[in-house]
């Protein structure tokens, strides 16, 4: 028997508050499991700077990869086994994908990511390719297989059946963050009847469809993934934190470029200032290690980076109004800005325009760009196949509609009353109308 077909002597369950158990029997996920790298993710928050709006959202991307990986493990044991357009022998690749979609994250990802234009997927490739715990256990499966995991999470792997399990519009990658993160955030939107639609998944040769007689539990997903996204993952306190948090990371990135003295040496920040970032470097980082720098810079002489640590670490979070991008609005910008400047407040850092968008459901239509949109399909009882939007109602109102929130971050504690700047502080005010 060969290592890709070899099983544990005895099952491993790992309890979760989500799937109830998580079950492994092969020794390739088993192993998989043990790397470093993997368990480095225990380190990362699955929701970043959520935790300081809703205090349970301390949950790890380790905690939602072995989910992911638990619902493909059903999906592929007890839906399609047995089914002639399943290829069984995909198994242990789409498993090993499901377990490592989420490996090259980083520490706060989005914010860490746009500040040193870094891209998760290509160190999730790099771990998976590179010299790495994981990529030896992945090519004692066959040379080829690290290639092939790596090709199914890039969305280029061949079967388009296997991708669209972990990456789609209804994959299992979003039905357990979206039950994971409201459990962890002690919401209602997140819930949907899983159980139903995993049991009217069917493999077709280019994608999972859905039985028509699930229609309404797919219809109950979508709305819950879009109420997520608007009552959790763009609340207007996470988006602040985030903010502060950008904000840090571009100070600390200008002051060294300036050639700043920092009390103590940012070592594992130096080849993110450089932009010579090496995998080696990448896995280094975690939330634990920027968040040990934050506390040092709480006493940092420049009094931006300090305050932006303190603000942050102790949860002191800008405050926010509504913000439309329009002329007018873009005018009055410009005017706070230049008084932001006469208070002695840098604008850089502390007027800040944020914007949150979102698409809740869509799908491709010939002539545009996104070819990534497939839509959801219906298998109808006449073995026709269905876009969704066509079928009902509720999608066909939400489908195509981006919604799309903009709001003006700033330091309300730095425009009370006081014996300085009283007038310029009070004419900020009256434009924020505060």
């Amino acid at each position: 028997m060969g290592y890709s077909t070899e099983k544990l002597s005895e099952e491993k369950v790992f309890k979760d508050p989500v799937h109830r158990y998580i079950h492994v029997r092969d020794q390739v996920i088993w192993d998989l499991i043990g790397t470093k790298e993997f368990q480095r993710l225990r380190r990362i928050r699955q929701l970043g700077t959520t935790y300081l709006t809703f205090h349970g959202a301390e949950h790890s991307r380790l905690n939602h990869s072995l989910g992911v990986y638990e619902i493909v493990r059903r999906i592929i044991d007890d839906v399609f086994v047995g089914r002639p357009e399943w290829k069984q022998e995909e198994r242990l690749l789409c498993l090993c994908a499901a377990l490592l979609h989420d490996l090259g994250h980083g520490p706060f990802s989005h914010s860490f990511e746009k500040v040193f234009d870094l891209d998760h997927e290509h160190f999730t490739r790099q771990i998976i390719l590179g010299d790495t715990e994981v990529n030896r256990v992945l090519s004692k499966v066959g040379g080829a297989f690290p290639k092939k995991v790596a090709e199914v999470i890039a969305k280029t792997y061949e079967s388009k059946l296997v991708v669209s399990m972990i990456s789609s519009q209804i994959d299992a990658d979003r039905m357990d963050y979206l039950q994971r993160d409201a459990y962890f955030t002690g919401v209602s939107y997140g819930h949907f009847d899983m159980e139903r639609i995993l049991r009217v998944m069917r493999p077709r040769e280019d994608q999972v469809v859905i039985k028509q007689s699930g229609m309404h539990a797919v219809e109950d997903y979508i709305m819950s993934r879009y109420q997520m996204y608007w009552q959790v993952y763009f609340h207007p306190v996470t988006r602040s934190a985030e903010v502060i948090l950008t904000k840090i990371l571009h100070r600390a990135k200008h002051l060294y470029e300036s050639g700043y003295r920092f009390q103590e040496e940012p070592h594992h920040f130096y080849s993110l200032f450089k932009g010579d970032v090496t995998l080696a470097d990448y896995l280094k980082m975690d939330e634990s290690v920027m968040l040990y720098y934050f506390q040092i810079w709480e006493e940092e002489k420049d009094h931006i980076l300090r305050d932006l640590c303190d603000r942050f670490m102790n949860r002191k979070l800008f405050k926010y109004t509504e913000f439309h991008p329009s002329n007018d609005q873009m005018n009055k910008l410009m005017e706070l800005k230049s008084l932001f400047k006469q208070a002695g407040i840098d604008p850089e850092y502390y007027l800040v325009v944020d914007s949150s968008s979102d698409l809740p459901y869509d799908f491709y239509r010939p002539g545009e760009e996104e070819e990534e949109r497939l839509p959801i399909h219906l298998l109808k009882n006449n073995g026709e196949i269905s876009e969704l939007s066509v079928e009902s109602e509720i999608v066909d109102g939400i489908s195509g509609k981006r919604r799309t929130d903009h709001k003006l971050y700033f330091p309300g504690d730095l425009l009370k009353d006081d014996s300085t700047d009283r007038e310029i502080k009070r004419q900020i005010r009256e434009l924020l109308d505060l």
